[in-house]
């Protein structure tokens, strides 16, 4: 057995230029040039699925790799990092090896990061020719760092998502001088990711099938911020032992008995800190119909009603159903639309708020500097926490909360006010609830709302709940 974790690299080999060595290291076994092997993403589910899995891969070369030269060696036992070429096409970051007739293996958890990619650009090239090499060279950008992401949106753009501005300009200059050589790049302004969430809980909100014959009511909640990192750090999730979930829930939150298992599903993806909870009492047929109804929460919860961002923190009841006793009027075609119009009611109704992303900056800087800084701090909306001298030095250490969007040209304004003396540095840390009124026009968070929606194409008026909401004698 020659289980491997690898990580993808980008050092390129000068005599393959455009192929990456996955770098990783051997735990048990020995693993030899043309050994054929079992490769497992971080997607991979059980022995008996066939997710992210590809049997067959040939390890074309072993490599040590050594500063900036890399030797090629016939084999490798257990306990040596190494580099493998060969299987750069079959993963995206990481993986794991196996022998190819090994089937008992699981793959090695994926690394968790302590920042997350917050801040995007959109890419296009110049020239609409050129734009199957910026495909591939946005494909080669992901697998070159654990960080980024690219990925297309709905409306088609080529999306670059990085953990800051320094990031983003490392992940560019990148992009441009090694994985799209020759390709001249259009860039738009850097834009920061958003979430949405719920104040408060709402009153049920009913939404009906296009044909009349089926009703949902659902209603919207806020949940917990330590129910949320529970979701987040994969404690509660959607593959949990159901008796220890309730417990868990019964307990921590005080849940009703049982209630924890009538979690219909986590999203977006599978996996995102919102839920839906079945909290019906005898409906028939309701079974049949819960496949559509993630299906619905899964996109809904993906783009929220307010402004297209994610969603966070809500807690979906389906508190009432009535569905029709024949099949055919309560297929996919009829629930789905009506179960997303029910989603993005009740998230409105329940005084949706805007989320946004917070670096935790540390600020190194003379004392005689930290009048400007408090200056500089204050007017980008950030909070001091901390002020301490460090130990040996003349320098002060200044910790403060700013929000993401405001960090936009910080490092150059502190350097500015300062003569140079100031040395930033951001990390995400958490997300913040943006507690003003959406709707108030003097709040900057509804010029906000209302410039994400005009980027992504939709109206700039915010909408209201009264705008996806049915009504009975209707």
């Amino acid at each position: 057995m020659i289980p491997m974790s690898f990580g993808s690299n980008n050092n390129n080999n000068s005599g393959n230029s455009g192929r990456f060595i996955a770098f990783g290291r051997v735990f048990a076994g020995t693993i030899s040039q043309s050994s054929k092997v079992r490769i497992m993403g971080p997607a991979f589910e059980d022995i008996n699925s066939k997710k992210d899995v590809f049997v067959g891969g040939t390890v074309q070369r072993t490599l040590i790799m050594m500063g900036k030269n890399n030797e090629s060696v016939a084999q490798v036992p257990a306990g040596n990092v190494l580099g493998v070429m060969g299987i750069d096409k079959y993963i995206v970051k990481t993986c794991t090896l196996t022998n190819e007739s090994n089937n008992d293996c699981y793959p090695i958890r994926n690394m968790k990061y302590s920042v997350n990619p917050v801040v995007q650009i959109a890419v296009e090239p110049e020239s609409a020719s050129d734009i199957q090499k910026l495909v591939e060279g946005l494909k080669k950008l992901a697998k070159s760092d654990p960080l980024v992401e690219c990925r297309s949106n709905t409306s088609g753009q080529h999306i670059i998502a990085a953990a800051g501005e320094l990031h983003l300009e490392i992940c560019l200059k990148n992009l441009e001088d090694e994985f799209c050589k020759g390709v001249r790049i259009k860039k738009s302004q850097p834009v920061v990711n958003f979430m949405e969430t719920v104040s408060e809980k709402c009153e049920p909100c009913l939404a009906k099938t296009a044909n009349s014959h089926n009703r949902l009511y659902f209603e919207a909640e806020p949940l917990s911020e330590e129910f949320i990192k529970l979701i987040e750090d994969g404690t509660i999730g959607p593959n949990d032992d159901l008796n220890k979930r309730c417990k868990l829930l019964e307990t921590q939150f005080g849940w009703e008995v049982g209630l924890g298992k009538k979690i219909w599903c986590f999203g977006p993806l599978d996996k995102g800190p919102n839920i839906v909870v079945n909290m019906c009492k005898s409906v028939d047929f309701l079974n049949e119909i819960q496949d559509y109804v993630v299906s619905a929460f899964q996109q809904a919860s993906l783009e929220g009603a307010l402004c297209g961002e994610p969603m966070r923190g809500i807690r979906f009841n389906l508190v009432d159903a009535q569905l029709h006793a024949d099949s055919i009027h309560r297929g996919a075609g009829q629930i789905i639309p009506a179960a997303q119009k029910a989603f993005q009611s009740s998230q409105l109704r329940a005084k949706t708020k805007l989320v946004e992303p917070i670096y935790l900056v540390e600020i190194q800087c003379p004392e005689e500097c930290m009048g400007s800084i408090y200056g500089v701090i204050t007017k980008r909306r950030g909070t001091i926490i901390d002020t301490e001298y460090l130990q040996g030095t003349p320098l002060l250490n200044i910790k403060c909360y700013i929000p993401v969007v405001e960090s936009f040209g910080l490092t150059e304004e502190l350097r500015s006010e300062t003569g140079g003396q100031a040395f930033p540095q951001c990390t995400f840390d958490h997300w913040k609830v943006i507690n003003q009124d959406i709707m108030d026009e003097n709040f900057q968070v509804n010029k906000l709302v209302r410039d994400i929606r005009k980027r992504k194409g939709d109206k700039e008026e915010i909408p209201n709940y009264t705008d996806f909401l049915d009504y009975m004698n209707r």
